[in-house]
């Protein structure tokens, strides 16, 4: 996830295919709810297959990740939705035209 360039994101199910777990994205969403209180893990850049925020069980994480990726440029649709062909992360894609 560290490779995540700023103003890119990625989803749960990307980083679980290039993390080796196949189609296990929940797993990936396990880990990052596992990260310790300051880590320096990119978790906001991490999103669901339809290019949307996810949920939490805490609230107002989601307000803070998007709140994050808006400071990034990412922009969201009327539909709350990240343009995943614009602004999604491949490996290898470095840079962060927004």
């Amino acid at each position: 996830m560290r490779r995540i360039p700023s103003g890119r994101v990625a989803t749960y199910g990307q980083i679980a295919q290039l993390a080796g777990l196949g189609s296990h994205a929940r797993l990936v969403g396990y880990a990052l709810a596992a990260l310790p209180e300051g880590s320096d893990v990119p978790w906001h850049r991490v999103v669901n297959a339809q290019g949307r925020v996810s949920p939490r069980g805490t609230p107002g994480w989601d307000r803070l990740q998007r709140a994050l990726l808006e400071g990034e440029g990412i922009r969201f649709g009327g539909d709350a939705r990240i343009d995943l062909s614009k602004q999604g992360w491949a490996l290898g894609r470095q840079s962060s035209s927004k």
